[in-house]
């Protein structure tokens, strides 16, 4: 059983038999704690015995899973934004899966295997993606609109790339974001528009009648 688990855990640690039973007690509601909120990592070290044969956890790292958060919503009100990237900040509130990094090549694709082939196809071509950003398969268009305002509004993107497989994601639906989001910003930066898929010829059709400067790009 997990008692006895942990006890020769505690023993194969090198605790001594004094404090042998101190150590499962941690280990225990460790364990405990890592089920009951939902923790993706929980890291303790040193956890070490001292002279006196005391347990003591000298550091704890402790990374909680945000898919959890309807869950935990006590642990979750207690994070504090301040410390995040503020484009991560906005994306998280538009339930966008977002990630900042340090290249000028604005990214926006839908679904992360394609996201992370698109950024090895821009660094393959010289030049560096800004973020990591995935719609997903069911956004809708005002979460299109609020990914180019994160875009559009980081001083280091000079080019946006939008990279979509339309297979849940309707080509047409992110169409009406980008006319929408290009028109409400002014955007001065280039935009290039990769569309393939589900309703692809409405949603090229809308780009060329939108009157906007957008580079369309053929899916192969």
């Amino acid at each position: 059983n997990r008692s006895s688990d942990l006890l020769r855990v505690a023993q194969k640690l090198g605790f001594s038999s004094g404090s042998i039973d101190e150590a499962v007690d941690h280990m225990t509601k460790m364990y405990q704690l890592f089920i009951e909120k939902d923790i993706s990592m929980l890291e303790i070290n040193p956890f070490a015995e001292d002279a006196h044969g005391r347990i003591v956890c000298m550091d704890c790292k402790i990374t909680f899973d945000d898919n959890a958060s309807f869950r935990q919503r006590d642990v979750f009100a207690l994070k504090d934004w301040s410390q995040e990237d503020e484009r991560e900040v906005r994306a998280t509130k538009a339930n966008l899966n977002y990630i900042g990094l340090d290249g000028s090549i604005g990214c926006l694709v839908n679904g992360a295997g394609l996201a992370m082939a698109t950024m090895d196809m821009i660094k393959l071509h010289g030049g560096e993606p800004a973020n990591f950003l995935d719609l997903g398969g069911g956004a809708q268009q005002e979460q299109v609109t609020q990914a180019f305002h994160i875009l559009s509004q980081d001083k280091r993107v000079l080019a946006i790339l939008v990279n979509i497989f339309g297979g849940i994601m309707r080509c047409d639906v992110i169409a009406s974001g980008i006319i929408a989001a290009a028109s409400e910003i002014d955007l001065k930066i280039p935009l290039v528009v990769r569309l393939q898929g589900t309703q692809v010829d409405d949603a090229k059709l809308m780009i060329a009648n939108s009157g906007l400067k957008i580079y369309r790009k053929s899916g192969s």
